[in-house]
């Protein structure tokens, strides 16, 4: 029988946050994969835990070449704990490419949950959460960078990202730049650390205070982009909506008259929409 890979969330902070299962994982598992054996070795000794098992390191410098043989050992019937240095392996952290490779080749995948600056950084930030996505960390290159923020500066949904320190002034400018100085967003820094610090304001605001210098863990949160009023509805897209309702079965008249409700303009505004359309159509 093949083993089971154990993806293990570790604290992001406080070690008391630390889940029950967590210790009992490393206890009992046959390899612990870690980030930094240095950082879990002082983790498991806050926990009070002494690894039964082989402790073998797995960071970004080894990954590839590493998960072949952590594969083997899962093929060979091991428990396989993988942990990093803070929060859950693969997000934003090594860990992906062995899950890849596990589920291949229909190796049990379970995980020990446990804290999230992700979702920590989210609760906190006062900004939506019913509906967000995780962007990671951004290119270095000021190019990548704004390209980057681009392709999202529509989104609708909560945005959130991770960010070095020494970056975070040139990140939250750039934001600001492709956002609106005024998008409202939070910067959550050393979570559930003594210096703990949310601070929140407008992109633009937050930007000049971290000019200044700002140390720790850095989480962004950036609320989503507003939903269009009619003065920024385009006549290419008056035309689309009328034509997803034709396209459902309702007459022309009738689908103008729902769009011009919908967006709040005139009925006119979108019939002269309609018509100009059809006429570039030729």
């Amino acid at each position: 029988m093949t083993g089971t890979l154990v993806l293990a969330g570790t604290p992001i902070g406080d070690v008391a946050d630390a889940p029950p299962r967590l210790a009992a994982e490393l206890a009992s598992a046959d390899v612990v994969a870690a980030e930094d054996t240095r950082r879990l070795r002082r983790l498991t000794q806050a926990l009070g835990v002494t690894p039964k098992g082989r402790v073998v390191s797995y960071f970004e410098g080894n990954e590839a070449a590493r998960t072949p043989e952590l594969v083997a050992e899962l093929l060979g019937g091991a428990r396989v704990l993988l942990v990093t240095d803070a929060g859950m392996p693969s997000v934003s952290d090594p860990g992906y490419r062995l899950v890849a490779a596990s589920v291949e080749r229909d190796i049990r995948v379970t995980a020990v949950p446990g804290p999230s600056a992700v979702l920590t950084a989210l609760a906190l930030s006062g900004l939506p959460v019913d509906r967000f996505c995780f962007e990671g960390f951004l290119p270095r290159k000021a190019g990548e960078r704004l390209s980057r923020l681009r392709e999202v500066a529509g989104e609708r949904r909560t945005l959130v990202y991770f960010e070095a320190p020494h970056r975070l002034d040139d990140t939250l400018a750039a934001m600001a730049e492709v956002f609106g100085g005024q998008r409202p967003a939070a910067v959550c820094r050393e979570l559930t650390k003594t210096y703990e610090e949310v601070r929140r304001g407008p992109l633009a605001e937050l930007a000049a205070w971290a000019a200044e210098g700002v140390r720790g863990e850095i989480t962004v949160v950036v609320q989503g982009a507003p939903e269009p009023g009619p003065e920024d509805l385009g006549a290419d897209e008056l035309v689309r909506r009328v034509r997803v309702r034709e396209e459902a079965g309702e007459r022309r008249k009738e689908a103008i008259a729902a769009v011009a409700v919908e967006v709040g303009v005139a009925k006119r505004v979108v019939f002269d929409a309609v018509v100009a359309s059809k006429r570039s159509a030729g």
